[in-house]
């Protein structure tokens, strides 16, 4: 018999975790996640469908994101790419590590001051810092870039967005992720103030800014040859 508050949910995470490395289809994955630790908690079959369907449709509202990808591919048609490429001469921004730590401040600032939707994966790493990032790796490995070494800039440039959106968030007290934690901590009788939480996130954001800092310094040294 699996206790409701059992660390057994928890196994919904290892789902997820052993699909990404198994390179599975991440929607498989998910929805596996999402059907499992239901289960775990007690539900049954059907209330665990249940659930899948209602948070799915009461949450559809997140898919307008994917409207703005016509405009994003109108853009990079009319140039937008290039125009990136050439705002890394413009500001002297000599290796990837200039492009990748300026975005990770700025998207760290910005998340901390709610403005999450000014950073995105579709808006603003896809054509405007993957590319930047290219051309500053060009700088440094005498205008050629390998395949591999491409895909490891826009590997960097996509976590970079990811890291610094997750870390700076958390400081801005009205986001949704505070709101949960103090919800969850008094649901387990411990009492805790929104800004209590957001003050000991500022570390965390720190922490994850210096050592985003020395990856960047890493990937530099590997280009050059």
């Amino acid at each position: 018999m699996v206790d409701h508050g059992s660390w057994m949910t928890l196994l919904g995470l290892g789902v997820i975790i052993g699909g990404v490395i198994l390179r599975m289809n991440i929607l498989f994955v998910v929805v596996a996640s999402s059907l499992i630790t239901p289960l775990l908690a007690g539900k049954t079959p059907y209330e665990a469908v249940a659930m899948l369907g209602h948070y799915a449709t009461s949450a559809r509202y997140i898919s307008v994101m994917w409207t703005i990808l016509p405009l994003i591919g109108l853009l990079e048609w009319a140039g937008l790419a290039d125009a990136a490429r050439g705002l890394v001469s413009r500001l002297s921004l000599k290796t990837p590590g200039h492009v990748l730590r300026g975005y990770f401040i700025l998207r760290q600032i910005s998340a901390a001051l709610g403005l999450t939707s000014l950073g995105g994966q579709v808006q603003m790493v896809r054509p405007l810092i993957a590319p930047m990032a290219e051309e500053a790796g060009r700088h440094i490995t005498n205008g050629t870039l390998t395949e591999e070494e491409r895909e490891r800039l826009r590997a960097a440039a996509a976590a970079t967005d990811n890291v610094a959106g997750f870390f700076g968030e958390d400081i801005f007290l009205a986001v949704a992720s505070i709101l949960l934690m103090q919800a969850v901590l008094e649901a387990n009788n411990v009492q805790v103030l929104p800004w209590q939480l957001s003050v000991w996130a500022i570390p965390s954001a720190v922490m994850a800014l210096a050592v985003s800092w020395l990856c960047f310094r890493k990937i530099d040294r590997s280009l050059r040859r």
